[in-house]
């Protein structure tokens, strides 16, 4: 290693000699690292020369081993993903007839309309089977003579049999024509019904369903499995029908021509049920493939267009489209597989007739729609653990909040605790700030005030009513919130301040807006700044008069100009009787507190009271905390028993270590100044 190279790490991780009150989750890696430097430090110090300067065996061991988890890290690995929708549906099982079945009967509601299309379906077929036999008559009467009866074909003159020969074939293209407008028109009613169904049950699931499924995904199965699904039961249903009704009338023909040739022909049948049936297999497994790979198209293409700026930042345009054409080539080798198997499957039924060419196509597309079924059927049957609709109607949310001996961990990671033991009580109408480090579980009381997620351990009260025994939609109408980055919806400004109140007037839409300082007017949400849509965020807690409003860190990424504007919007919630409950780490925001709760990284409150009684214990949590962010976290050392999490000491070790380099880097200079003098 170059001279300047082992440098720069000597005095970028070797300084990386931790206190003793360093918490044990630091990644241990840079233990074995610091006493490989030390030994290359000291060896520069003593001027012996170095023989080898690439690092032994023992120490490359030494310092891979070094890379091990730490226990806080182990313990996050294990992760819960019991919410999460299996990819290829129905948790991978096989399909049989039930599940058949079920998809057949998606399309029982428009059982008389399909009975329409059915009966045009024999109507044309049986015209289209009795076009080869009334050839027959034809050719047969153009090689008679008229002494032979060759003037006439059943019992009709020549020109009434062609004219009633016409109308036949009209009422055969007309009948067809029927058959094709009802089955497109009962496809999109499935498909729309289907649609609906699924997104109201998605939008009922809790907050685990989401945490554990991708967007993408999910979006997929309500679009492009939606449209297989439909078109398998519709269209495909009448061709596999008319395959089936021309088969058997076929063959019946067959028959009484020569039975003979026709037991010969039906040798054929048992070798093409068993290659069907081995080929509905591969392709219902190739169906669910494509179904998931293109779930993971759209996840990638929504993700990425959503944050495209944030590539385009970082210059990672190629890196996303490679990433996104892998997927696309993915894709595009499942389809040419089954563009194999089809062709050569199709191939060899073809020699046996049109019909069972025709039915070996219903098959093909029937096992699609089944893949494509199962995940929808996954989706549609998944309960959700917070049901929205259950428990006892919340007409009031006023009286005091209490969390009462509350134990949390997230449901995809049981193995990490938020809070143990928590305990804490917020009188009504007062307005609570709660403070702690950062990833202390601030936003999570929020998430478990909304019912988003129920306690592992102990109850939460509200005016002593468990709020687990209440209704989550009732309750959160009660419940007003204003996030660090709200989400407006396209449309108006109307439209979104009046979001959680859909039957405001206009005036009082406008008296919201006003109250919020929403001194402008665009139809473009999209175009409007951090603080234009934070204020429209507080208008729409406005209007919803809450008894119990959330500030998320309302101001936390807004400019000084913004955040004026905000705070006199925030100013008239606070006047009002409701409980606010804000989670900050501005000082702005803490002082116009009635009493501050300090988390601390234990998942306990640390320390509790007014900004007064806080601010004048000099060795209290709140006091360090708040002297080391005023400080700008530009300390020497940080405060100790400060409710620190362990990433924010790692970014204050950091922060020394780059003040110390500093120093020294300064006295060099100096020194070489002294020098040249």
């Amino acid at each position: 290693m170059c001279d300047w190279g082992l440098h720069f790490l000597q005095n970028n991780v070797s300084r990386r000699v931790f206190p003793q009150s360093r918490p044990s989750h630091i990644l241990r890696f840079f233990s074995s690292t610091d006493r490989y430097l030390e030994s290359k430090s000291t060896a520069r110090s003593t001027n012996t020369p170095q023989v080898n300067s690439t690092p032994t065996e023992k120490e490359d061991e030494e310092v891979d081993k070094g890379f091990e988890l730490s226990e806080r890290a182990a313990q996050a690995a294990k992760i819960n993903l019991s919410a999460k929708l299996a990819k290829d549906g129905a948790s991978g099982k096989k399909s049989g007839l039930k599940e058949i079945w079920r998809l057949l009967s998606i399309a029982r509601p428009e059982a008389k309309k399909l009975g329409f299309a059915f009966l045009f379906l024999l109507v044309s077929s049986s015209i289209t089977m009795s076009i080869p036999f009334s050839i027959g008559k034809i050719m047969d009467a153009a090689t008679k003579s008229a002494t032979e009866g060759g003037g006439e074909l059943f019992g009709l003159s020549l020109p009434m049999f062609y004219g009633a020969l016409a109308g036949v074939l009209t009422l055969g293209a007309a009948a067809n024509y029927g058959r094709i407008i009802i089955l497109r028109i009962v496809g999109e009613r499935i498909v729309a019904r289907l649609r609906s169904k699924l997104f109201r049950q998605t939008f009922i699931q809790d907050a685990e369903f989401f945490d554990a499924n991708r967007v993408g995904d999910l979006i997929s199965r309500l679009s492009s499995d939606t449209i297989i699904v439909g078109k398998s039961i519709t269209q495909n249903l009448s061709d596999g029908l008319r395959a089936a009704v021309s088969g058997a009338a076929g063959f019946g023909l067959m028959a009484y021509v020569s039975l003979k040739l026709s037991s010969i022909l039906a040798l054929l049948l048992p070798p093409i049920g068993l290659g069907a049936f081995f080929y509905g297999r591969a392709i219902r497994n190739l169906s669910r493939k494509i179904q998931r790979n293109l779930g993971d198209l759209t996840k990638i293409a929504e993700e990425r267009l959503g944050n495209v700026k944030t590539s385009q930042s970082f210059a990672g345009e190629v890196i996303e489209v490679n990433r996104y054409n892998k997927q696309v080539r993915k894709i595009f080798e499942l389809g040419k597989r089954e563009s194999v198997i089809s062709a050569t499957f199709f191939s060899s039924v073809s020699y046996a007739g049109s019909s069972m060419f025709g039915l070996s196509s219903f098959y093909s597309e029937l096992m699609k729609g089944v893949g494509a079924a199962s995940r929808l059927f996954e989706l549609q049957d998944r309960k959700p653990t917070i049901s929205p609709t259950k428990g006892t109607k919340v007409v009031s949310a006023r009286g005091p909040i209490r969390f009462e001996n509350v134990s949390f961990s997230y449901p995809t990671r049981p193995a990490v605790p938020i809070f143990t033991d928590l305990n804490f009580e917020i009188p009504q109408g007062t307005n609570v700030a709660i403070v702690g480090p950062s990833g202390g579980g601030k936003s999570t009381i929020a998430s478990i005030l909304l019912r988003f997620y129920l306690p592992t351990k102990g109850r939460v009260l509200i005016d002593g009513k468990d709020i687990g025994e209440m209704n989550a939609k009732s309750l959160r109408r009660k419940i007003g919130i204003v996030s660090q980055e709200p989400v407006l919806f396209s449309g108006s400004i109307a439209e979104n301040i009046s979001y959680g109140s859909p039957q405001a007037t206009r005036s009082a839409i406008i008296a919201a807006a006003r109250k919020a300082n929403c001194q402008f007017i665009s139809d473009f949400v999209t175009q409007l700044s951090g603080g234009q849509k934070q204020r429209i965020a507080i208008a729409r807690a406005l209007i919803k008069d809450p008894d119990i409003l959330i500030l998320d860190e309302a101001t936390s990424a807004l400019d000084a100009e913004s955040e004026t504007l905000v705070n006199s919007a925030l100013a008239a919630l606070l006047r009002g009787n409701n409980t606010t409950i804000s989670i900050a780490h501005r000082l702005s925001t803490i002082k116009r507190s009635d009493t501050i709760i300090v988390l601390g990284p234990d998942g306990k409150v640390a320390e509790q009271g007014s900004y007064e009684e806080l601010s004048s214990r000099p060795d209290g949590a709140f006091t360090k905390l708040m002297e080391w962010q005023m400080s700008g976290g530009d300390v020497s050392q940080p405060p100790k028993d400060a409710p620190i999490s362990p990433l924010t000491q790692e970014k204050l070790w950091q922060m020394e270590e780059e003040q110390e380099v500093g120093a020294e880097e300064a006295a060099s200079r100096q020194g070489e100044q002294q020098k040249n003098e």
